[in-house]
């Protein structure tokens, strides 16, 4: 899922400044997920942004409103009606949701209230950890399913750097050594065999350094 993580009230309020009807949307799925912002982070941040304001003496009226995707037409469309009636949309959407709102109104100020982080999982409760780059090649099955372009600093490839201590990584030591985590799991599988694939340097061009992607699944275009 999509991580993110909520910005700071302060900030929040230097976002709104302009406006004294500012719409806070919120996204239902991966957002929720990691408490940034679904209905009830929507909520909290609601009546704090009122009382803050009611603090300085500024007048604003805030509306809450939740789809379960700000990243699809489809659920973007409900919101279309509280949109319209307000000045700007503070959306608790990550990037992509937020750019998916600003592609749909063109003509309301989208405001991002979240700072999209990684793609990760939930390691446990309020715990997340990032797992994928979206590099655009996948290897994982090379590497026992943990991915060395995410999880080592070096992002090496074709075994550790010998720096570890205790199986944590030397640039962290409160990281473990993604290396060692790879070979621990090959040994497992029992295919340690795969630590003499040699992997060659990685093309980074299908991933973000090639420029904006687009998958095309002409079997499902209508």
């Amino acid at each position: 899922m999509i991580v993110g993580e909520q910005k700071s009230i302060s900030e929040i309020k230097t976002i709104i400044a302009p406006y004294k009807k500012i719409l806070i949307m919120g996204c239902g799925t991966c957002v929720k997920t990691c408490f940034a912002g679904g209905e009830d982070e929507v909520a909290v941040l609601a009546s704090a942004l009122r009382l803050a304001c009611k603090k300085d003496g500024r007048e604003i009226e805030i509306e809450e409103f939740t789809v379960e995707r700000q990243c699809e037409d489809e659920f973007i469309q409900e919101g279309a009606p509280a949109i319209s009636r307000n000045e700007g949309v503070l959306s608790l959407a990550c990037g992509a949701g937020v750019q998916a709102l600003a592609r749909r109104f063109v003509k309301t100020p989208l405001l991002p209230g979240v700072n999209t982080t990684f793609i990760g999982v939930l390691e446990k409760q309020g715990v997340f950890t990032e797992e994928c780059a979206g590099c655009g090649d996948c290897s994982l099955a090379i590497f026992g399913g943990i991915c060395p372009v995410t999880r080592c600093a070096k992002k090496l490839l074709n075994g550790p750097c010998g720096g570890s201590q205790n199986g944590k990584c030397e640039v962290n030591p409160e990281t473990d050594c993604a290396w060692q985590l790879i070979i621990e799991r090959l040994r497992i599988l029992g295919q340690m065999d795969n630590l003499r694939i040699y992997v060659p340097p990685k093309n980074w061009q299908p991933s973000l350094s090639g420029g904006p992607r687009k998958m095309v699944r002409e079997d499902h275009m209508i």
